[in-house]
């Protein structure tokens, strides 16, 4: 527990010296205080704050990342409009996964969940140890995840929190209930400063009505709607649906450009996976209020989050509410 504390206090540090800085203005909402270590309780509901992820007052519940399916046949997706966080990921074939990052608000049950890869655990580090469901993972990397400073709870670990829905193709048709995964992950920690900044729309931005992020078999197309005040996600030429009836989308798009190099690991049919590589530095787009914004990002460390900044050394504040991150190839 001291380390695990240690570890915490160093991520917080290291990020709020590292935007101090870089911050000369008081319009932005920083990080919301962690509640680190503190175990879930079904009786007494969780503190309510500002929440580090949104910018808005949420419930501080512990950190949840599922894993998503995102073929064609695994949609529309369940739950995915709630998560706080979503990201987007390259995978063997160059087909895309989602994960969705729960803590203000965690629905009756997610899905379709897929299968965890060796680059998440690098990725979720910055929640310090966050709870993390998914269907499973290659023997070769079950050893790594179970290592891992996650609580790793697979469908095959934890069968009493998954079930298949009928009406879907398997292996599409695997959900999972957060409460009851988290019910088993009671030290999850709660929600930390992981970098990003909340506020009004800087000056600038160049007029946006549509980006696309592609990967070999797989597009991603973000579409601002001045009505909806948000941008409206398509996969693949269609518009992603959720099974509560909308549109997927968001009022802040991040397209964060990474290397995705080959990782020690592969698929069933021999596909090398890609590992995605979120420590370093390179540039962003930061999509917002019908805008693109070019930006910078950096993360020094596995336990530290990642800044965004603008080209005058200011944080790039992002619209309050859910946060898409979307990981494309560096060029």
């Amino acid at each position: 527990m001291k380390a695990a504390t240690t570890v915490r206090a160093t991520r917080r540090t290291r990020i709020g010296a590292k935007v101090l800085a870089l911050v000369a203005t008081a319009s932005l909402t920083v990080g919301a205080p962690s509640y680190a270590s503190a175990p879930a309780s079904e009786d007494a509901p969780a503190p309510r704050s500002t929440s580090p992820f949104t910018g808005q007052s949420a419930r501080q519940n512990p950190v949840l990342a599922v894993k998503f399916d995102n073929a064609r046949r695994a949609r529309p997706h369940t739950g995915l409009d709630r998560a706080d966080i979503v990201y987007v990921e390259k995978v063997e074939g160059g087909m895309s996964r989602l994960m969705g990052v729960y803590s203000s608000k965690l629905p009756r049950a997610v899905g379709p969940v897929r299968s965890a890869r060796e680059s998440d655990i690098e990725l979720l580090r910055q929640f310090g140890r966050p709870a993390l469901a998914y269907s499973g993972v290659r023997s070769a990397l079950q050893k790594v995840l179970r290592n891992s400073p996650l609580y790793a709870r697979s469908h095959g670990r934890l069968p009493g929190a998954y079930f298949r829905q009928s009406g879907r193709p398997a292996p599409h048709n695997l959900f999972v209930r957060p409460k009851a995964v988290l019910r088993s992950a009671p030290r999850a920690d709660r929600p930390a400063d992981i970098g990003f900044r909340f506020g009004p729309a800087p000056a600038g931005g160049a007029r946006t009505a549509a980006r696309t992020v592609r990967y070999p078999s797989a597009s991603h197309t973000f579409r601002w709607s001045p009505r909806q005040g948000r941008w409206l996600a398509s996969f693949d030429g269609v518009p992603a649906r959720s099974t509560s009836g909308g549109q997927l989308g968001a009022r802040t798009i991040v397209i964060q450009y990474v290397n995705m190099r080959p990782s020690r690991f592969k698929d069933v049919n021999g596909a090398v996976t890609p590992y995605i590589e979120t420590v370093g530095r390179g540039k962003a787009l930061v999509l917002r209020n019908g805008k693109r914004y070019l930006t910078r990002w950096e993360r020094s460390a596995a336990t530290g989050g990642t800044t965004f900044t603008r080209p005058n050394g200011q944080p790039m504040p992002f619209a309050p509410g859910q946060v898409w991150m979307v990981y494309a190839d560096r060029h």
